[in-house]
């Protein structure tokens, strides 16, 4: 078994794992373990249940980093994990029981996220019809990935990834930072989450917390300042 954590990246809603490219080039170097999982974007429960599944097939010890939705995804899935040592929060959701990412997304002015989605109905599992949201792709770079240089910018819009509505509405069922080290990468200039409930959530979990003039596409735009949050917490691990 490794004593080197080996670190489990989670994306968010309208994005996918090459986000963290240029943040797993950087732990590489680092001579970091690291995984990018596939989050399913269709619930936060079952969604949170695949990527703890995910840290069950890891020997070893585990850091879990979440970006957007994905915190979400990192605080249920977490729980009652005890090879989860650290979690990390980039741009990212930090719920406690019973929250959901819409309701914290609300709770503070700033964020113009809605009014750039589009909605579109897919099939879910149970044979009814559902909703998923894509932002819409002349929208996307100023909204989401403001300082990511245009051309990137609007592949990342082409590759984006839906989110399930009901993703976005539902609880959590845990919150996993009450019992485990967290580490919080704030964006200043974030159109998705805006800082201010970015604050409230890291200050309320106690985070480890870096600030940085980024939009909400920091592992895009600023992958050494999210690769120095997550090596912080795989160094404080002892």
């Amino acid at each position: 078994m490794t004593t080197t954590p080996t670190v489990v990246l989670v994306h968010g809603a309208f994005a996918d794992s090459s986000s963290y490219n240029g943040v797993i080039e950087i732990l590489a170097a680092e001579a970091i373990p690291v995984l990018a999982a596939a989050n399913p974007l269709r619930g936060l429960t079952s969604d949170a249940a695949y990527i703890a599944s995910v840290v069950d097939s890891i020997d070893g010890p585990v850091v879990l980093a979440g970006h957007s939705y994905g915190g979400s995804v990192i605080s249920v899935a977490a729980q009652g994990k005890s090879q989860v040592k650290a979690l990390v929060y980039l741009a990212a959701f930090i719920p406690a029981a019973g929250e959901s990412a819409l309701e914290l997304t609300d709770k503070f002015p700033g964020s113009t996220l809605g009014p750039t989605t589009r909605p579109a109905s897919y099939p879910a599992a149970d044979g009814t019809e559902a909703t998923e949201l894509y932002i819409r792709r002349d929208e996307f770079p100023q909204q989401f990935a403001g300082d990511v240089p245009a051309p990137i910018a609007a592949t990342m819009a082409v590759t984006q990834r839906p989110v399930a509505l009901a993703a976005l509405q539902e609880p959590a069922a845990a919150a996993a930072w009450t019992t485990i080290p967290s580490f919080a990468l704030l964006t200043t200039e974030d159109k998705n989450i805006p800082v201010e409930a970015q604050r409230f959530m890291a200050e309320r979990a106690g985070a480890d917390t870096t600030e940085v003039a980024a939009s909400h596409a920091v592992t895009v735009s600023r992958p050494d300042a999210a690769a120095e949050v997550i090596l912080r917490a795989v160094r404080g691990i002892g």
